[in-house]
Order: structure tokens, then sequence, then C-alpha cells
């Protein structure tokens, strides 16, 4: 039987039940975590909490850290060494590289012809300032975050708009100021897997969050969404070649919009939902691989 570990987080419920269906179809569970990761470039091996992943038939990538930041990049390009040694990777650790900082994501997404937000980039707080006076009401996004976390709303008649712009550079020096558009109480996670379109589900904001993440108390519910809005999302992640995605829609009076292209989420989404066993679907996916 194949050998397939699940990189992800021990303890985090998305990473637990990847493990769980990997193990059932295999017959052994193999989750790990790359906090305990060693790479030895002179063998090209790849160690992690006492399994050597490199001599592995496959590696699940579920999540690289618990939490958002640029160590991601140094995990990822860690990763990098499985498939050279021949180690299936879904999704390619390469290709997730693309996704993880918010500039890389938006760059592939517009350069793709593909509908989101005015969005300004810069380092000048003068010409963020600029921008957000243009927008009217803007969101300020960290490049390496989920789930809202350190993002601002800032409007272009804030008394203090200079001195929140220049404590939001202090940690972010490379702003992204996207235009705040009207969401209607929910946005949308379409996923796919292997390119093809698997199931939508609905985030639904609390009365008192300005943002429908799950942090902020959203809660998900079904939704079936028109050929458009799944035609959109499909071509929103073509360009990135995952194996499994969830591309974030916002329907909104001018039309969708897309926010970005996840590597990481959608599980319980699909699960609450639409009642879809992503993580089941992903091991036979895994094994079809395989087999083929």
């Amino acid at each position: 039987m194949a050998r397939i570990a699940v990189v992800g987080i021990p303890g985090g419920w998305s990473s637990e039940t990847l493990a769980d269906a990997v193990g059932k179809a295999t017959g052994q569970r193999i989750l790990v975590d790359l906090a305990q990761a060693r790479l030895d470039l002179d063998t090209g091996r790849l160690f992690c909490g006492g399994v050597e992943l490199t001599s592995l038939d496959a590696v699940l990538i579920k999540k690289v850290a618990a939490h958002y930041s640029p160590q991601m990049i140094d995990r990822l390009e860690m990763l990098r060494a499985l498939p050279a040694r021949g180690v299936l990777c879904l999704s390619d650790p390469e290709r997730i590289l693309r996704l993880v900082d918010r500039l890389a994501c938006t760059m592939t997404l517009r350069l793709a012809g593909i509908p989101m937000p005015a969005t300004t980039i810069t380092e000048d707080v003068s010409e963020a300032r600029d921008a957000v006076a243009r927008y009217g009401s803007a969101v300020l996004k960290p490049l390496f975050t989920s789930k809202a976390r350190g993002m601002a709303v800032l409007n272009a008649a804030d008394m203090d708009l200079e001195a929140a712009l220049g404590a939001f550079a202090t940690d972010n020096p490379v702003m992204y100021v996207q235009q705040a558009i009207d969401l209607r109480g929910q946005d949308l996670g379409v996923c796919f897997l292997g390119g093809e379109y698997l199931g939508t589900y609905a985030r639904c904001k609390a009365d008192n969050a300005w943002n429908t993440t799950t942090a902020s108390g959203g809660k998900y519910a079904p939704f079936e969404p028109p050929a458009e809005i799944i035609e959109l999302a499909r071509r929103a992640q073509q360009p990135f070649g995952l194996d499994f995605t969830c591309v974030d829609v916002a329907l909104t009076a001018s039309g969708p919009f897309v926010f970005e292209v996840s590597a990481f989420g959608g599980f319980r989404g699909l699960a609450r939902a639409c009642g879809i066993d992503a993580a089941e679907r992903l091991a036979a996916y895994a094994l079809g691989r395989l087999g083929a």
C-alpha cells in the first residue's frame, strides 16, 4: 500500500481530518509538522518528526504553518526537495508559493484578467492616503494573513487617517490597499479538486462584523452558484494549477469579484454547508494519481 504523509498542524481540525482519511485509505496514518523539519541539502533528504518525507510515495500539503507569515515561504522551499526526489506532492509546493503572498496571488489573477476590487500597492504612506481618498473606504491587508487577521478598514474622512496608515506601514512596509466593497452580507468559497468543480459554500457575516470570516463570527451556509460564477472561479484557479483549492468570490451590485485563491481552505465549509467530505475525496484522488 502507498505511504502517504499529511503535512499539517497537529490538533488542527482539517489536518487531523485529512490524516484520518489517508490513514483509513492506506492503513498508515502519518501527520507531520514542518516546525520539526530538517533538510539535508547534501543528500537532498527531508526529515520531519522522525519521518523521512523523501522516502514516501506522496505528501499531501494541508497546512505549512499555524499562521500566515514569510516563514511559510521558507518551509515551502524546503518541500521542493520532495518532487525533486520523485515524491508526489499535492499540491506542488512551487505552485503553492505563488499563493501564500497576497501580492503574488493578486498579480497572477489580474494578469489573467480576473475581476478584482480596485487595489493599490505602495510603500509610500502619502500614496496610500491618496488611494484611500479615491476609494472613499478601503481595506488594508497584510501580504501574509488569513481570516482577516491584521486587516484594517479606513475611510477617507477619518481624522487620524495619516496616523493609521503610518501605524499599518510599521508592520507592513509594502501596503496593500483595496477598495472596500459591499458584500451584501456574504461571500463564497468555490472549491475544486484536480481542476474539477467540487462545491460552493457561503460565508455569512455576523451582524457586528465588517468581514465574513468565521474568526469574526461568520457562519457557513449552502449556496448553489450560477454557472457563470463557477466558470469565473474555474478561470481564477487555473493559472495556479493546484490539486485542491478554494476561490473566494464576492457577489456585488457591480458584478462578481475574486478576492483570492487559497491552497489551504475549504474543508470545513464544504463539510458543514455541503455535506462534502473533502478529506476523503482528496485521499482517493491522491491514490488515483499514484495509480496512474
